[in-house]
């Protein structure tokens, strides 16, 4: 496997951040859908509302109606939000998976592992701390052997008898 060029470590570190980002949004909003799913979907049957004739903040219920279950509530459906949110935060998540992969230089079946962090709950998390420790410690490592080697071959930094 090709190692990623010194010169892209810039461009890794800044990939790094927004996937860190990225990572823990997706994270929230996707145990944000599953407890909306667990209340609309369950025996409870209720769905988060915002303003309406239940005020500011207040749940609905949720009905069986000839094509499915029919929210009753009126207002803003917090429930519908976080459902989209999410699918557009996992969008911006699929691309920093990409970025950080695509600059790491990493085999596929470790952008599908990355890719499963916005649909597995919790998975974002370990994720984002595995590729954090991962990606940190490889730069470091490959820094530090960089500068070894470029002290090595510059004359200007070697010691007294070996010019």
């Amino acid at each position: 496997m090709p190692e990623p060029k010194v010169a892209s470590f810039p461009a890794i570190r800044g990939a790094l951040k927004f996937y860190q980002i990225a990572s823990i949004i997706t994270g929230v909003m996707l145990l944000l859908l599953v407890a909306e799913m667990v209340l609309k979907y369950t025996p409870i049957h209720l769905e988060l509302f915002a303003g309406g004739s239940g005020g500011p903040l207040w749940f609905a219920p949720v009905v069986e109606g000839p094509e499915g279950l029919e929210s009753t509530g009126d207002g803003l459906n917090l429930s519908l939000f976080i459902l989209v949110a999410h699918g557009w935060f996992y969008v911006v998540y699929l691309f920093a998976c990409f970025r950080m992969w695509s600059l790491m230089r990493w085999p596929f079946l470790r952008f599908i592992l990355l890719a499963l962090g916005g649909v597995i709950p919790l998975l974002s998390f370990i994720m984002e701390a595995t590729v954090a420790r991962d990606v940190k410690s490889y730069l470091a490592t490959r820094e530090a052997a960089d500068a070894a080697t470029s002290a090595a071959t510059d004359p200007r930094t070697a010691p007294e008898g070996v010019r």
